[in-house]
């Protein structure tokens, strides 16, 4: 950042030369004195008129010199160009949120608030910002800022992770600067137009996984009224199919309707004290039948008790349902599924991890798993009966819970899913309450969720 001249140099460069400025000041003074003199010495003016003459000529100057003297003063600070910005225009640069930069007329950066100097690290006050920061449309927009004219364009950051800017650029004319100022702000929209994005991908998302079955259920109709009208045979298979259709939607539709309203109500925490063990036990049991169609043996393991958390005790289920219920499906191949219970961190945290022996995960698929129909294998994903949205319903509800899901595997070998929740524990009036050290990890597993 560059500072601006201090008051006092700007004083001193329309100050005047002390004795120049001085003698000009009274060279009428002077000459009105020797005049007055002269007219005594040579022409016997007596000196009494001569001293009225001089004291009306010095009265007459006195009462104009300050009229004067502020004139020229106005007129020099019109003419004085500001080569920086002013502190008014640099406070208010730095109060912005978003990255801001003041150039003058050449393009060259002279003053920059905090965002600019961590989002963009390779711009120092003295550079040309379009050398900095390399980009034809911004080049553009300054050479029209010359012009008197504004502009605004989006602009994509690929140092590291990709930062996606719209871009505007405005100039700015100051009262007693001969020429205007270009600021230059960037407002970060990343985040907006990759939630913009999501939202895209999840309509047309929802849409084929709707239509597919849709169609289906369209085609078998038009054969029942058709040719199947009088086949028992045909008609039974394909009411059949039908059925597992309209499942396969019911499912979809159920998924859908629960993401929606654990979005309405993420920023909710819930207060129930849920004992996690009791929760995980009834899953486990309810999942026995499935195991037991699949071949899978699942064995359970719960290292403390209590295991007390505050949360709701039915998403909590659906969370570890769905975590089972995938173990059983896609890790069938591994013939058994271990579930673990326990406290971690000086029993500030629960961790629950479901551990299965299948195939495994690719690693370059485990960021993404959390995501809205995001599938490792669509094919296999919908003879499983999936709708491709079970992790992402298990991240909000653990998101909604102060908690988080880590995702570990390794091919060939299985993958671990690993549930971590803040503890709760019981206060002297044997309310809820929650410890610092509880809180404290609370908060870490929210910030990493």
């Amino acid at each position: 950042m560059t500072d601006e001249p201090k008051a006092e140099e700007r004083r001193d460069e329309s100050a005047p030369m002390p004795l120049m400025r001085l003698a000009a000041a009274r060279l009428p003074l002077i000459v009105t004195a020797l005049a007055a003199v002269s007219a005594s010495f040579f022409f016997q003016v007596p000196a009494l008129f001569s001293l009225l003459a001089f004291a009306l000529v010095a009265a007459t100057l006195t009462m104009t010199r300050p009229t004067e003297r502020t004139r020229r003063n106005l007129s020099g600070m019109r003419r004085a160009p500001i080569v920086w910005p002013d502190t008014g225009m640099k406070a208010v640069a730095q109060s912005l949120p978003s990255p801001t930069f003041l150039l003058d007329i050449q393009g060259v950066i002279r003053f920059a608030n905090e965002p600019a100097m961590r989002t963009f690290s390779q711009a120092r006050a003295g550079d040309t910002l379009s050398m900095t920061i390399r980009s034809p449309r911004l080049r553009e927009a300054l050479q029209a800022a010359v012009s008197d004219e504004s502009s605004t364009f989006e602009y994509r950051e690929r140092s590291g992770a990709e930062l996606v800017f719209v871009v505007s650029v405005r100039p700015v004319h100051h009262a007693a600067a001969e020429d205007p100022f270009i600021l230059v702000l960037f407002e970060d929209v990343t985040e907006r137009r990759a939630v913009a994005r999501m939202r895209a991908d999840f309509v047309a998302n929802a849409s084929h996984e709707l239509r597919t079955p849709l169609a289906s259920l369209s085609a078998i109709i038009d054969t029942l009224q058709g040719a199947a009208r009088d086949d028992p045979a045909a008609q039974s298979r394909f009411l059949s199919i039908m059925h597992e259709q309209a499942e396969r939607m019911r499912r979809l539709l159920d998924d859908l309707l629960s993401l929606s309203r654990l979005e309405m109500r993420v920023h909710q925490r819930p207060g129930e004290r849920v004992d996690l063990g009791q929760v995980v036990r009834r899953v486990v049991d309810g999942m026995k039948p499935l195991a037991g169609e699949l071949g899978v043996s699942i064995s359970l393991a719960i290292r403390d008790e209590p295991l007390i958390v505050l949360g709701d005790q039915d998403e909590l289920h659906q969370v570890f349902q769905n975590l089972v219920e995938n173990g059983l499906k896609y890790g069938n191949s591994g013939e058994r599924l271990e579930v673990d219970l326990g406290r971690v961190a000086n029993g500030a945290t629960i961790s629950a991890s479901v551990t299965d022996f299948g195939p495994g995960i690719p690693q370059e698929h485990l960021p993404r798993l959390t995501e809205r129909f995001y599938r490792v294998d669509v094919v296999s994903s919908r003879e499983k009966q999936g709708t491709g949205l079970g992790l992402a319903i298990v991240k909000h509800i653990l998101t909604r819970h102060r908690g988080r899901l880590e995702i570990a595997s390794t091919l060939g070998r299985g993958a671990t899913f690993t549930v971590r929740l803040p503890a709760a524990t019981t206060g002297e009036n044997g309310e809820s309450a929650t410890p610092a050290a509880t809180q404290n990890a609370a908060e870490r597993l929210s910030a990493d969720a």
